[in-house]
């Protein structure tokens, strides 16, 4: 059975109003392994209780998307893992789907399902089937033992681009990383987490994504090159504060004021230390 074969990744930080219906739509014969980023024991109960192929592990605090997976993932005994978030629907067809492309013996690290703005670098002669140099995160299926050698996601990351990252260090040693077109998974996007928390999670966003952004360039390209690229949104962001300060736009000065402060960190070369404040 292909499903023996897999192992499904779900991480989660409030995200009860998401996680039955993601569940719901798994195959009761797939092993799924959830990574609460909190120490709810409530939600472990329920969710172990109901489900019976679900094990979750609480990790006492928010760690974050990357380290998260990387917990689930070391927990992985079967060939391939699916890495999922909590907003996110699987049809029947879609495991099935997978493993039709286990099937071909194509060599690959990481298979992506349909999904639009992704930049395309070669089309495979597989109308369906495209070569390209990164999958979005809401949806990874990985080839285990492709992964031996370089690890998994980098934990200096705390949300964003934390798959561009890994599928960056796959390209650098000659991995192949493919879409297929053929397999559509439903993502709402942006809504893991329960409504109630929306201000501060967006606020969060805001923070991580301006942090990363930095990061990644530095890392995978110099210092000199991600300050030229951020230098722009910088100026951006204070312009910003400075006009929403004047017309009294607390949302919006906060916002940017989290989108300067997160650029600030990640020059310095702090750590990706902001986090939600949450009940």
């Amino acid at each position: 059975m292909t499903n023996k074969q897999l192992t499904i990744i779900i991480t989660t930080f409030k995200s009860e109003d998401k996680i039955e219906i993601c569940l719901n739509s798994i195959d009761v014969n797939t092993k799924v392994i959830i990574v609460e980023n909190s120490n709810n024991e409530k939600f472990k109960k329920y969710i172990e209780k109901k489900y019976q192929n679900v094990d979750c592990i609480l990790t006492g605090q928010n760690l974050g998307y990357g380290k998260a997976n990387n917990i689930g993932l070391k927990k992985v005994k079967t060939e391939y893992a699916l890495i999922l978030n909590p907003d996110t629907v699987l049809d029947k067809e879609v495991i099935k789907k997978f493993f039709i492309f286990v099937a071909r013996n194509i060599n690959f690290a990481i298979l992506g399902p349909a999904q639009n703005k992704i930049q395309l670098s070669l089309q495979n002669n597989d109308m369906n089937l495209l070569e390209t140099d990164s999958v979005k995160g809401f949806a990874v299926f990985l080839n285990m033992k492709k992964f031996l050698t370089i690890g998994f996601f980098d934990e200096n990351f705390f949300l964003y681009l934390e798959e561009v990252d890994l599928c960056k260090r796959l390209k650098k040693i000659n991995e192949n990383i493919y879409l297929d077109t053929n397999i559509k998974i439903f993502h709402e996007g942006g809504k893991s987490t329960n409504k109630t928390h929306f201000n501060e999670i967006e606020l969060t966003r805001n923070w991580h994504w301006m942090w990363s952004l930095f990061y990644y360039n530095r890392k995978h390209f110099n210092y000199f090159y991600a300050l030229i690229l951020v230098s722009p949104r910088f100026f951006s962001a204070l312009v910003k504060i400075l006009f929403y300060g004047l017309f009294f736009k607390s949302r919006k000065k906060s916002i940017y004021q989290k989108r300067l402060s997160g650029l600030i960190n990640s020059i310095l070369g702090e750590s990706s230390w902001y986090r939600p404040t949450l009940d």
